[in-house]
């Protein structure tokens, strides 16, 4: 079978004609031109060495070669032969709280907006490697499922708002028993579940997921959002403008601070790590690096039938061709020497 890698270069075989056509007029004109010159027994006698024909040959070797370069460059493709592709990767899950809590500012612009960015910049990374969302508050919810199309996992994150969670709260169990559903059947050490969230007001065990988590083969990183430091909560009205900071029943400012305990045992024996997060980010940027340098395992093998390229061929054709171009002579040897008219 024969095809072109780049069919779209072949319209510059459309060039070819009119270059021809340009050349031939050249060629003519300065024919016409040398005939005019003088007296034409003359001319012809003073242009005798010039080989006409050498120089016709000459264009239609270079015209030759660039339409073989043009041919080169849409790079044909014939012959073929079959290889295994294999995909390595990791399966990553990513649990983003949505609690009201994370709309604090401790953290610039917010410590959600700042766990979207750096999930956003953890997608851009991937290469490979599926990718899964999951969303909880005081319930949880599978956001994405896994996937390789990173463009719709990135609209996903864009659409994870504190509202989309209807139970406010933190619970952290319910958060990693969906992140573990997310995962096939199968077990394997390519598993990685990230829990990005402030730790606060915990709502389910932990105990049962942590175990689950084990029998999966889930290293468990966790991303601490926020200071040990108590921080007002921000209220927003439907327009986005903020009307204030969270109150109590007694009128009372709602604070918010970061709590690692939990977060921290996840982590440590799920052979995870824990980080957190700081305004400058170097530690999410740390995380992302060393879950994109794994190599994971085999994900998947199929056989492919791979079309050889041959463009060489054209393209040693083409400068075979250049260098006769410079080969042919355009004088002639003539048998006689004309004396002119003095002696």
């Amino acid at each position: 079978m024969f095809r072109f890698g780049v069919n779209e270069a072949l319209f510059g075989l459309m060039v070819i004609p009119l270059l021809g056509a340009l050349i031939w007029s050249a060629l003519t004109r300065s024919r016409r031109a040398l005939l005019e010159f003088g007296d034409a027994p003359l001319v012809r006698r003073l242009s005798a060495s010039v080989s006409w024909r050498g120089r016709v040959a000459r264009r239609i070797l270079v015209l030759t070669a660039v339409a073989l370069l043009v041919v080169a460059f849409a790079r044909p493709q014939f012959g073929t032969r079959v290889e295994t592709v294999r995909r390595r990767g990791m399966d990553v899950v990513v649990a983003l709280d949505l609690s009201a809590s994370m709309l604090a500012e401790d953290i610039r612009p917010s410590r959600l907006e700042k766990a979207k960015l750096a999930i956003a910049d953890l997608i851009h990374r991937l290469d490979g490697d599926r990718i899964g969302l999951v969303a909880f508050a005081g319930e949880a919810f599978l956001q994405s499922p896994l996937t390789l199309d990173y463009a719709a996992a990135a609209l996903f994150l864009n659409a994870m708002e504190p509202d989309i969670v209807s139970a406010q709260g933190t619970n952290l169990g319910a958060a990693l028993s969906v992140s573990l559903d997310a995962y096939d059947d199968d077990t394997g050490q390519d598993r990685v579940l990230i829990v990005i969230t402030d730790g606060e007001d915990h709502e389910g065990a932990v105990a049962e997921p942590v175990e689950r988590t084990l029998e999966k083969g889930a290293r468990t990183f966790a991303v601490g959002m926020g200071t040990p430091d108590g921080v007002p909560i921000p209220e927003f009205d439907a327009a986005g403008r903020r009307r204030g900071f969270k109150r109590d029943s007694e009128g009372n400012v709602v604070t918010t601070r970061l709590d690692e305990t939990t977060l921290m045992d996840i982590a440590e024996r799920t052979g995870g790590r824990y980080y957190r997060a700081t305004p400058g980010g170097s530690e999410l940027d740390q995380l992302a690096k060393e879950l994109t340098g794994a190599e994971g395992r085999e994900l998947e093998a199929q056989q492919v039938t791979r079309f050889e390229e041959q463009f060489q061929i054209f393209l040693g054709l083409a400068l075979a061709l250049l260098i006769a171009e410079l080969l042919v002579p355009d004088r002639r040897g003539v048998a006689g020497a004309w004396a002119g008219r003095f002696r």
